[in-house]
């Protein structure tokens, strides 16, 4: 999304809660059309996924992938959160912009404590209970 559709955006508050709303839309159009579509976003503010929400009706189900700061540094593939604790990148999601962790999502996965593997078995058991 941010390459393409979302390439004329930023990292300001206005200008990620447009990315959020841009792909909740583009997910309702998936979700319109019969096909389970599997988003994941840095979704910093709650009133923003309560807007992709309302886009895809009942069609969205909030995971919420959890990880404390030291796990998200460790597994950096970008060298993001080197440039930021270099003053590089201002604004970064968790370390000086916000993030509102949901409070109520329909299935949590603690990626700071299990597996990459184990996270994807818990996801597609809560697709196939949940969606199909």
């Amino acid at each position: 999304m941010r390459t393409g559709l979302n390439a004329d955006l930023g990292f300001s508050p206005a200008d990620r809660s447009e990315n959020v709303r841009r792909a909740g839309e583009v997910a309702a159009l998936f979700a319109d059309a019969g096909l389970i579509c599997i988003a994941a976003f840095i979704s910093p503010y709650r009133a923003d996924r309560a807007a992709a929400r309302r886009a895809c009706k009942a069609g969205f189900h909030e995971v919420y992938l959890s990880a404390d700061l030291q796990a998200c540094e460790g597994r950096d593939p970008k060298g993001l959160y080197r440039r930021v604790r270099a003053g590089e990148l201002p604004a970064f999601t968790g370390i000086d912009a916000p993030y509102e962790a949901p409070e109520q999502p329909q299935l949590q996965l603690e990626t700071d404590a299990q597996t990459l593997g184990h996270s994807a078995e818990r996801l597609l058991a809560y697709v196939l209970e949940a969606l199909v």
